[in-house]
């Protein structure tokens, strides 16, 4: 794989909307230590939201097997980075994601690549906790998923209320994690 497989179709138009929007800040788009900029941003910004460009159902089918295991599977600890949809301001942190499997399990490094596919898209982290709950859920139809986000947020922290050490956590659940116990061991072997 190139070092910039992500690159798409637009990255030529993108630079030069960087290209003005340098400008309209009131920079010299075209000084030394600008020249490259527009093209670097709009290269990086193809590959913050990469996630557009794939598709996390067909990620989990790659590594779809049967087996007769119906306790809980968790992969903890999924470090993520996206873009706040609102400010395009970056949020990060970590997912945690538990399903019980009903006759099929996937790849664990499957279930972080499906984090990372939704992480890489402009986002708001409660919709991203869902879309990450509703793939596994729809794809493997296992007996319940359950899915915690907890992630700092730079729109926060950067600038408006500018709180350094806050945290938002959510979460997303289906099946027997509508039951408080099933919810409990989850939250109790994620700490």
């Amino acid at each position: 794989m190139t070092e910039e497989y992500y690159l798409r179709p637009g990255l030529e138009e993108l630079a030069s909307h960087y290209r003005e929007i340098l400008g309209l800040l009131g920079e010299d788009a075209g000084r030394e230590g600008l020249q490259k900029t527009p093209m670097r941003v709009a290269k990086a910004m193809q590959f913050l939201t990469k996630g557009y460009t794939q598709d996390p159902k067909a990620i989990l089918e790659q590594a779809l097997f049967h087996e007769e295991y119906s306790h809980m599977v968790i992969v903890k600890d999924i470090n993520f980075y996206s873009m706040c949809e609102h400010h395009m301001l970056p949020f990060y942190g970590k997912a945690h994601v538990a399903y019980i499997p009903n006759g099929y399990i996937t790849g664990l490094s499957k279930i972080a690549r499906v984090v990372e596919v939704f992480a890489r898209r402009l986002q708001v982290q409660e919709r991203m906790t869902h879309q990450i709950m509703e793939c596994i859920n729809d794809t493997l139809h296992p007996m319940g998923v359950m899915v915690v986000i907890e992630a700092a947020h730079m729109c926060m922290q950067m600038r408006g209320v500018e709180k350094q050490n806050s945290l938002t956590t959510t979460s997303a659940f289906s099946g027997v994690f509508e039951s408080s116990k099933t919810r409990e061991e989850f939250m109790n072997l994620i700490k």
